[in-house]
């Protein structure tokens, strides 16, 4: 008997939005071209249970402004999120094939939530003005942590990636920050180019502490980070395309993995 070809269901992915979000639409066709399937959907539509977090894999909180940044970056974001969708959170988060994805105002929204770096929706680590005092848009070098628990641990050791963000300096107070390297849930450090994580400013743009740029949950599934790998899933995005030596896209190579992770490939 000749068995069909077996059918591969694409993954799906949730892009939530809310006022002020402005990276929504760039985050959609980046997850479009590695493979998923994408719904963009206000926060309204699920609070309304017009949309069910649970027919997706992926959830991705975008870059933007979410509700102007009054109070401060991803604050009021997250309000909405714990009071009004908490519990579908936390089942989202209970099955082991989901992830989920805070890029710039949208790790801002994961932290204050208290999803990073634990799921325990108490804020520990907070992300605050630049030390610079000014909006800092520019590509930088990140080194990738081979002992963070995510799937996002095989990218290669140096990558490349834009930031465009005012409050993207992380902090947290000694105990938990020894935890967050000790435990190796850092995923992301600023450096240069040969791979020094001590590099300053402007390679470090904002003042981060450890030149923190991007942490995960224990389980490596939940992930927040400042860069866009949005903003780079085709060589043509980075500034020295037309180089004879072009940069590979780090943002898609970001993005596939986790789409090989849920099984979508």
């Amino acid at each position: 008997m000749v068995w069909p070809n077996k059918i591969t269901m694409k993954p799906k992915a949730l892009v939530l939005r809310v006022g002020g979000t402005n990276c929504d639409k760039e985050t959609k066709k980046a997850l479009e071209s590695v493979g998923f399937k994408v719904a963009l959907e206000h926060i309204n539509q699920l609070i309304r249970k017009k949309v069910k977090l649970s027919d997706f894999n992926l959830l991705v909180i975008p870059g933007g402004f979410s509700f102007g940044d009054y109070i401060s970056a991803g604050k009021i974001f997250a309000i909405e999120l714990f009071y009004k969708l908490k519990d579908e959170i936390e089942n989202f988060i209970l099955n082991k094939n989901n992830f989920i994805v805070g890029i710039c105002n949208g790790f801002q929204v994961l932290v204050k939530l208290g999803l990073l770096p634990k799921p325990d929706f108490v804020q520990k680590v907070t992300l605050t003005d630049n030390d610079s005092m000014k909006f800092e848009c520019r590509w930088v070098y990140l080194k990738v942590n081979k002992k963070n628990p995510s799937v996002l641990r095989n990218l290669p050791e140096i990558i490349e990636l834009p930031v465009a963000h005012a409050e993207g300096k992380f902090v947290a107070d000694k105990v938990v920050l020894d935890e967050i390297m000790e435990k190796n849930y850092f995923l992301f450090q600023y450096c240069d180019d040969k791979g020094d994580t001590s590099a300053k400013y402007p390679l470090n743009p904002n003042g981060a502490l450890n030149n923190i740029a991007g942490i995960t949950d224990p389980s490596g599934r939940i992930i927040g980070l400042m860069p866009h790998p949005e903003r780079f899933v085709i060589s043509y995005q980075h500034p020295l395309w037309a180089n004879s030596s072009k940069v590979p896209p780090y943002g898609r190579m970001f993005f596939e993995l986790i789409r090989d992770a849920i099984g979508g490939k």
